[in-house]
């Protein structure tokens, strides 16, 4: 697929400064899971894609290394789900990568953790990231399949007693939506957590279907957002968002304090630059293809094996259609034209504005500031 961009640049010439090599390389290590959630982004691959053998995985190991990439991330479907995940990892660790896993936490046993002891397999890890959606088994099996919230927490604990660096991502969704302060007390009181993350469900794999069974509204959007902003300041620096309610929250409060003193803009505003991940790192699917983000499955680059790794990172048209996106002003846009916010605003994330849109050459309108402001809401 060729991304659509009103843009007249040969795609296939990198732009200038361009690192090398992919500093992370992001791996959907397999399309099964154990769980069916209700706003899983991976959805449709799983159904669609089949894994691709261990001996395929560790040849391209064995190129990211010789290349310097330097880490990855192992995510799926469920990467504990693959009997040969330590293989994986280990291989990785002798091609002088370091890695971070992706989980649901419902497979972690007593013997996962031990396994995590053997060669470097602990030295290398970057994080092992937790899907926790709720305080409860109540909500957050709501939008996951039943006794999952048991499964993971006691997966979550004992990678806690274990000593491993470890992360949590929320995803506000309509089910857990009033259960959010309940949950900050869960992870970081009860359970200690230095921090955890936020985003929120939107428009890809089965959140598709499921629709507003499961994404918020525009009213449940700013009630989130007053939430998650007023749990930021309870616990300063531990509740962390790069998409979502609170960091729309954050944008928002940003541009107001601005505007306070006169500013029209930000530096480095007023062009689709909110994603600057083609600049650093790419994405394998299950089956092998090479895609820019694993949010833009049908951005094809090529296939392990086939594409050499360093033609699709330099040469590949749709991960530098991602790259040239940043240079379109906001002011161009037909839904842009006339606003006095483009000096503050980014455009919001290409994957979620592709969804929505079917074009990379526009706006997400979730993170609008305008269509905020004409929604007459009061102040955060």
């Amino acid at each position: 697929m060729k991304p659509l961009l009103n843009l007249e640049d040969d795609l296939t010439v990198p732009p200038p400064g361009l690192m090398r090599v992919p500093n992370t390389v992001e791996i959907c290590i397999t399309g099964r899971c154990n769980l069916s959630c209700r706003y899983c982004f991976y959805a449709d691959e799983m159904s669609a894609l089949k894994d691709l053998p261990k001996e395929r995985w560790l040849t391209f190991f064995r190129e990211m290394g010789s290349l310097g990439v330097q880490r990855v991330t192992l995510s799926g479907g469920e990467a504990f789900t693959r009997p040969d995940i330590f293989e994986l990892i280990d291989s990785l660790i002798d091609n002088k990568m370091r890695y971070s896993l992706l989980t649901n936490g419902t497979l972690i046993t007593e013997e996962i953790v031990d396994s995590f002891n053997a060669g470097k397999r602990r030295q290398r890890l970057d994080s092992i990231q937790f899907s926790i959606d709720g305080s409860c088994a109540e909500v957050h099996d709501a939008s996951r399949p039943p006794k999952s919230f048991d499964r993971a927490m006691r997966g979550l604990r004992l990678m806690k007693e274990g000593g491993f660096p470890l992360a949590v991502r929320v995803t506000v969704n309509r089910y857990n939506l009033h259960d959010l302060e309940n949950v900050a007390r869960l992870l970081l009181e009860d359970m200690g957590l230095s921090s955890f993350g936020t985003n929120e469900a939107d428009r890809f794999g089965s959140a598709k279907c499921y629709g507003q069974d499961v994404m918020l509204t525009p009213a449940e959007r700013l009630a989130a957002m007053r939430t998650l902003k007023g749990l930021a300041m309870r616990y300063p620096g531990r509740i962390a968002a790069a998409a979502g309610p609170l960091a729309m929250a954050k944008m928002i409060e940003d541009i107001e304090d601005r505007q306070s003193r006169g500013e029209t803009g930000r530096l480095g505003r007023g062009t689709l630059c909110s994603c600057g991940g083609a600049f650093q790192k790419l994405a394998v699917l299950h089956d092998g293809t090479i895609v820019p983000c694993n949010l833009l499955p049908d951005f094809k680059m090529g296939e392990i094996g086939r594409t050499p790794l360093l033609e699709a990172w330099l040469h590949g048209e749709a991960i530098n259609a991602l790259r040239r996106r940043r240079s379109i002003p906001l002011s161009s846009l037909p839904e842009c034209r006339g606003c006095g916010y483009t000096g503050f605003c980014a455009g919001g994330c290409p994957a979620v504005v592709y969804a929505k849109s079917g074009r990379l050459d526009a706006i997400d309108p979730g993170v609008c500031y305008r269509q905020f402001k004409e929604m007459n809401y009061v102040d955060l």
